[in-house]
């Protein structure tokens, strides 16, 4: 159920990787998704694949979702090779359906419109249709597997033009 927040009072800051809040809505997104994904980790961490790791120095801008002053979302983007990709997109579940995920996503953009890059790229997993749902909704396409994703044959790899 969606927390009875208006779109209007969710504001979007950009914060260090590091914040506090950053990192606790980051550990909550991954107790969130790793009961249906930790088969998939299992597998490829026997292989010695880390796809899903963050390096910190590709981040290059972090943000946090706020309703008034409670942190409700985050999104990140880094650079993977010459494009900037959307990561950690995560809005706890009380504010879903809240226009949160659309604020966080506009300043992502934003942020790579001001790097100069004509768009972004992401990846979500084959278990999270409503992630898919919402991109597509939203204006990206389908892009083959990206790395390090072409080890996940499953994975749905996106870009939208930001030109």
């Amino acid at each position: 159920m969606a927390a009875n927040v208006s779109p209007r009072t969710i504001g979007v800051r950009t914060v260090d990787w590091d914040h506090a809040d950053a990192e606790m809505l980051r550990a909550e997104m991954s107790e969130e998704v790793r009961p249906r994904y930790e088969y998939l980790e299992v597998a490829l961490g026997e292989r010695g694949l880390t796809p899903h790791t963050v390096d910190r120095d590709s981040v290059h801008q972090t943000f946090v979702a706020y309703a008034d002053e409670e942190p409700v979302g985050h999104a990140a983007v880094r650079w993977n090779a010459g494009d900037l990709e959307l990561k950690r997109m995560f809005v706890r579940p009380a504010y879903r359906g809240t226009g949160t995920a659309t604020a966080l996503l506009q300043a992502a953009e934003e942020a790579v419109r001001a790097a100069g890059q004509a768009r972004m790229i992401l990846q979500t997993g084959h278990l999270q249709p409503d992630a898919v749902r919402f991109y597509e909704r939203s204006g990206y396409h389908r892009i083959p597997l990206f790395a390090p994703y072409h080890v996940l044959p499953q994975s749905n790899c996106f870009a939208r033009n930001l030109r």
